[in-house]
C-alpha cells in the first residue's frame, strides 16, 4: 500500500471529523469575539472615561477595573481554563465542552480587549474630547460620537490581533474537550504520527488567521481615510 493510498483513506475516515473540527473552531472563535469583544469594549471605555481627566472620573472605579484587569490579563490560558473551573461549572453547568471553553475563552479575551481598547482610546486627541464637553454634550453621547468614531481604526486594528489571539486559545480548547483544529491536530495527527494531517490543520488555521488579518487591514484603512 503506497504513501498516497494511506493518505487517502486516512482522509475519507476523518474527513467528517475535520468538518466538525473546522465549524467547532469557527463558533468558538465567533462567539468569543462577540462576548469578549462587547464586554473587553465596555471595560475599556470605563478604564479611559474614569482615570484623571476622564469624562466620568472615578479614581475609586478606575483602579479597581485597572487591578482587575492586571491580575486576570497575565494568567496563561491553560491555567486560567483550570482556576475559573467552579465559576464555569456555576454558570455553564458544566467544565467539559465547546460550550465551557466558549466561556473561559470569553473571560480570557474580555481583559485583552479591555486593554487594547485603553490603549488606543488614549491616543485620542483630548481637544475633540474637551470640545464636546464645552457643547454640552452627555458622557454617553461623547462615547457614542466621539470617542469611538475618532478610534475606530485602531480598534479595527486591535480586535484583529484579539481575533488572531482567540483562534490560539481555541487551539487549547482540546483540554476541556472543546474540539477545534488544534485539537484536531493534535489527536489524529500528531499523536496518531499522521504529520500530513497535522500540517493540513495548522494551514488551514493559518488560511483563517490570514482571512481575518487581511479583511481588518482592509477595514481599517477604509475607515481611517474617510
Amino acid at each position: 500500500m503506497n504513501t498516497y493510498t494511506l493518505a487517502a483513506a486516512d482522509w475519507s475516515r476523518l474527513g467528517d471529523t475535520f468538518t466538525e473540527a473546522i465549524v467547532d473552531t469557527l463558533v468558538m472563535v465567533s462567539l468569543t469575539m462577540v462576548i469578549g469583544g462587547f464586554c473587553g469594549l465596555a471595560l475599556g471605555i470605563l478604564l479611559y472615561t474614569t482615570r484623571d481627566g476622564g469624562i466620568l472620573k472615578n479614581k475609586a472605579l478606575f483602579r479597581f477595573i485597572n487591578v482587575l484587569v492586571n491580575f486576570v490579563r497575565p494568567i496563561p490560558f491553560i491555567i486560567l481554563l483550570s482556576a475559573f473551573g467552579p465559576l464555569t461549572v456555576m454558570v455553564i453547568g458544566t467544565q467539559i465542552g465547546r460550550d465551557a471553553a466558549i466561556f473561559g475563552m470569553s473571560i480570557a479575551a474580555t481583559f485583552g480587549v479591555a486593554r487594547i481598547v485603553e490603549q488606543n482610546l488614549v491616543s485620542i486627541d483630548p481637544g475633540v474630547v474637551e470640545a464636546a464637553r464645552a457643547m454640552g454634550a452627555s458622557p454617553w453621547k461623547i462615547i457614542t460620537t466621539v470617542i469611538i468614531p475618532e478610534a475606530l481604526g485602531p480598534l479595527i486594528l486591535g480586535y484583529t490581533f484579539i481575533f488572531i489571539a482567540i483562534v490560539d486559545m481555541s487551539a487549547m480548547a482540546g483540554y476541556i474537550g472543546g474540539g477545534g483544529l488544534g485539537d484536531f491536530a493534535i489527536v489524529y495527527g500528531y499523536r496518531a504520527y499522521n504529520f500530513e494531517v497535522m500540517y493540513f490543520a495548522v494551514f488551514v488555521i493559518i488560511v483563517i488567521v490570514q482571512i481575518a488579518q487581511l479583511l481588518g487591514n482592509w477595514l481599517s484603512r477604509k475607515v481611517m481615510r474617510r
